[in-house]
């Protein structure tokens, strides 16, 4: 509930924003004369605009990213095609996105939603000190090299500090660190189903049977491997180990 309760900070920030004093039009909605911020149906245009955008976000700016691109690394090492679905690694990756978030968000709503909803700061008070907890974590998974690249990209001077990056190059910064980590960790576990493969693939051309694709045969014993290994539990246990280190 709390995080779902945060999620209404974006919304919040709406009404605060301004228009210049002289009357405008985009699509047929307008600012009424003399009117202090949006009309009803821009400020509804505009949150329905946020919450379309705001899935995109919430999967590029958590752990969400990396898991799912070794999740879908992993089932294209087994070799199956479709099990387990997009759907099951998709609604997998979201249950432990929420758990290594959970502190993060608390810590949002606490720090945001608490004091703007008490009435003691303006929602755009309630934004900054909310972004404060979701930078600590992308800081930690951020990798200098990205950082500096996209200081360079946006010409911005570097900061004195990590807490003082701005969103708008640490946010691609992470997405571009989490990318290579996700790669990372998807070739180491490619390796041994790659010696299976080679393997399985040598004994079917010495026997002569070159009709056969090898990855028929091969298939059984990655997932017999797999299964003997404890392969979820090893897989998902150090995908959230590297979380907390």
């Amino acid at each position: 509930m709390r995080i779902l309760r945060f999620l209404e900070l974006a919304a919040a920030a709406v009404p605060a924003l301004a228009i210049p004093t002289e009357p405008f039009s985009l699509l047929g909605i307008s600012a009424g004369k003399g009117a202090s911020g949006l009309s009803m149906p821009m400020q509804v245009l505009i949150s329905l605009t946020l919450l379309t955008l705001l899935p995109g976000a919430i999967m590029a700016m958590t752990p969400f990213l990396r898991i799912t691109v070794v999740l879908h690394f992993l089932r294209q090492a087994l070799g199956t095609q479709t099990v387990p679905s997009n759907q099951v690694l998709i609604g997998l990756a979201l249950f432990l996105t929420i758990v290594i978030m959970q502190p993060v968000a608390a810590e949002m709503y606490r720090q945001g939603w608490e004091p703007l909803e008490a009435g003691q700061i303006s929602a755009q008070q309630a934004m900054d000190q909310a972004a404060v907890p979701l930078r600590a974590f992308m800081v930690r998974f951020a990798r200098e090299k990205d950082v500096r690249l996209f200081l360079e990209i946006a010409h911005k001077p570097a900061p004195r500090t990590a807490a003082d990056l701005d969103l708008q190059v640490l946010i691609p910064a992470y997405i571009l660190s989490e990318l290579k980590t996700g790669f990372q960790i998807g070739a180491v576990l490619f390796l041994p189903f790659l010696v299976i493969d080679l393997v399985v693939a040598s004994v079917t051309l010495s026997v002569g049977m070159m009709q056969l694709p090898p990855v028929m045969v091969s298939a059984p014993f990655k997932i017999m491997l797999f299964v003997l290994v404890d392969g979820w539990n090893l897989v998902i246990g150090s995908l959230m180990k590297s979380f907390y280190q």
